[in-house]
């Protein structure tokens, strides 16, 4: 049961968390329409949370909107406590991950091998 309620907290964690991004962080470091919340971790406890940041435009771009959360996470805090309506909301930890990039590198690979596969397909249809 307490792993059901972890896992849910965590989920409504990262939706308000990326909200709050979108809206309030008015910081230069994060540009709001290049970073993502790819996931969010809570210990068994729910007093740590790992943040993991993401980042369209490479990893040095997640750290440097790593720095720039970690000095809004009184307000993120805050705000995620109200919202959420829990008692205390746990430590946040914002951790760079390059994982929209290394997604997008093979995205890439699969479009350069689908072209070709594509017109092997047509060329086997005509005949």
């Amino acid at each position: 049961m307490a792993n059901f309620k972890n896992q849910r907290l965590s989920e409504d964690i990262m939706r308000e968390i990326a909200g709050l991004i979108r809206e309030r962080v008015k910081d230069p470091r994060v540009n709001s329409m290049a970073v993502s919340v790819v996931r969010v971790e809570l210990s068994g406890d729910s007093s740590h949370c790992k943040v993991f940041i993401s980042s369209f435009n490479g990893v040095e771009d997640a750290r440097n909107a790593v720095k720039g959360l970690e000095s809004a996470s009184g307000m993120i805090r805050k705000e995620v406590t109200n919202k959420l309506h829990i008692r205390r909301c746990p430590e946040l930890h914002f951790i760079p991950d390059n994982s929209i990039e290394h997604s997008a590198e093979i995205s890439k690979m699969l479009n350069d091998i689908l072209p070709a596969s594509d017109a092997s397909d047509n060329t086997e249809t005509e005949e």
